[in-house]
């Protein structure tokens, strides 16, 4: 990553910076924030939060709530409940006024779970936003990949897609006709990523035991990552996931 500079504010965990997008958020279809200098603030390491200018808040759909919100390195922050068409978001908006991170003071952090939509330009985005220091790169392989639960093989196939995105693991994405899908059964859990889109889930069942939600797909995913459309891919934390006859280790993630 790149060295700190003017527009790189650091104070314990927490990192600072400008972004250039235009940014949305609605809640009950009803407008709350519209900015095009919105600021990346990093609380977490995993992924930024949008932060807006005050000016750039419908601050007359904020109520202000008796709670304070305390944090180590952005200081005593003053809650409110947002209120907008038609429904309420107590803890919706977070201001850190005498914030000891100076940038932090004329903006009003909006949470992200409240809203019910947000838009980046005018693409919708869900999950959280998306990080300007991550990358996703998927590439076409010959490497042979053969995955396993409980010593039976669900898909092998020499045709995979792998995908590489900055911090998780490699991802082996495979054909569906390469995988054993009538062990495989669909769920309703839906997840959700702001570089790849909407997924689907799948659990696999061998005989009358259940492994719940071991296998992802995205059927329609965002355009810069279609090179993945319709693949089917397994947490490799969850299986074993051997690559040119090398059983992999299985990563530890937040996933596994």
């Amino acid at each position: 990553m790149a060295a700190a500079t003017d527009h790189d504010h650091q104070r314990g965990r927490v990192r600072v910076e400008p972004c250039f997008k235009r940014v949305r958020a609605y809640l009950g279809g009803e407008l709350v924030a519209d900015t095009i200098r919105p600021a990346l603030v990093w609380e977490v390491p995993y992924y930024p939060t949008y932060y807006f200018p005050v000016a750039d808040v419908r601050t007359e759909l904020l109520r202000k709530e008796d709670g304070v919100a305390h944090s180590p390195s952005r200081g005593e922050g003053t809650l409110y409940t947002v209120a907008a068409g038609g429904h309420e978001a107590p803890a919706g908006a977070l201001r850190y006024e005498q914030s000891p991170l100076a940038q932090l003071r004329e903006l009003i952090r909006l949470d992200w779970d409240s809203m019910d939509a947000w838009f980046e330009e005018d693409e919708e985005v869900f999950t959280h936003p998306r990080d300007p220091y991550t990358r996703v790169d998927i590439l076409p392989s010959s490497r042979l990949v053969r995955v396993e639960v409980e010593g039976v093989a669900l898909a092998e196939t020499s045709s995979p897609r792998l995908l590489f995105e900055t911090g998780p693991p490699v991802r082996y994405y495979l054909p569906k006709t390469h995988v054993r899908m009538e062990l495989l059964e669909r769920t309703d859990v839906v997840t959700h990523c702001p570089y790849k889109g909407q997924a689907e889930s799948w659990s696999v069942r061998l005989g009358d035991t259940v492994h719940e939600n071991l296998a992802w797909c995205y059927p329609a995913p965002l355009p810069e990552s279609q090179k993945i459309a319709g693949l089917m891919c397994f947490y490799n934390e969850k299986v074993d996931t051997f690559v040119d006859g090398v059983r992999q280790e299985r990563p530890a993630t937040r996933a596994g």
